[in-house]
């Protein structure tokens, strides 16, 4: 299930004004350009930045995001006719045959359980064309970034167009081995409400991602550091390879 930040209507439409620097696109942007992709397919797709970047540089991007309210602020942007928007998990991704399959930011993380995360990335290979790439970041769980993850380090209060300021903070619940998990608050000035979103991310070791990638039929072609984040993620670029299809454990 979505996180409420993200199927939560009211704050859904916030996100894009909480999180403006989105710098981070910029190297998922040149990647595509990199390997000549033409049909991007973009899961977690969220409110739809990076597929509308795509889109406006002629890419045909099909979006998907189990988050009903995030899709719904995707589809009222500008050009958002020219993507594709699913709503769903990777299991609702029909037959596609694309160059390119992302997971920006933090999607790879969200899908937190092992099924989850096999599902998603059979799912990917089958989209993916013979010689197609698969492009995600994960944090490098060496770097312990949730240690930052308090009101202290994260309080701020964001002016927003038509809704006035908002107050954020997130504070760290929880460790329970590779699971990370945490709450933002939000209040609202203009009427006093508080939300909340609850969160848990799996940092997975480079290891780890390196042998789920070799099971599922991928070859590993580099690893590379976030230019947003140096020294703290791992950007997996993985092709699918022409050929048999890979023989997954029961």
């Amino acid at each position: 299930m979505p996180d409420e930040l993200f199927r939560h209507p009211r704050l859904a439409a916030l996100y894009d004004a909480l999180e403006p620097d989105r710098a981070d696109l910029d190297a998922y942007v040149r990647m595509a350009e990199e390997f000549g992709a033409r049909r991007v397919l973009d899961i977690g797709c969220g409110t739809g930045v990076f597929a509308l970047l795509l889109a406006e540089r002629g890419r045909e991007v099909v979006g998907v995001d189990p988050a009903a309210a995030s899709l719904d602020v995707a589809r009222s942007k500008p050009g958002a006719e020219r993507v594709g928007w699913i709503r769903g998990d990777a299991t609702a991704v029909p037959p596609l045959r694309v160059d390119l399959v992302t997971m920006t930011a933090n999607v790879a993380q969200e899908i937190a359980g092992a099924r989850e995360w096999s599902t998603t990335l059979a799912t990917a290979r089958a989209a993916l064309r013979p010689d197609g790439r698969l492009v995600f970041e994960t944090r490098n769980p060496a770097r312990r970034a949730w240690e930052e993850w308090n009101r202290e380090a994260s309080h701020r209060v964001t002016e927003i167009p038509g809704v006035g300021p908002v107050e954020s903070w997130v504070r760290l619940t929880g460790v329970d081995g590779p699971l990370v998990s945490f709450r933002w608050t939000y209040v609202f000035a203009a009427d006093g409400r508080t939300l909340t979103s609850d969160s848990t991310l799996r940092f997975r070791e480079r290891h780890e991602v390196e042998a789920d990638l070799a099971t599922h039929g991928y070859v590993l072609e580099d690893v590379r550091d976030a230019p947003d984040r140096p020294g703290r993620e791992f950007v997996f670029v993985a092709r699918r390879p022409a050929g048999r299809e890979p023989r997954l454990p029961l």
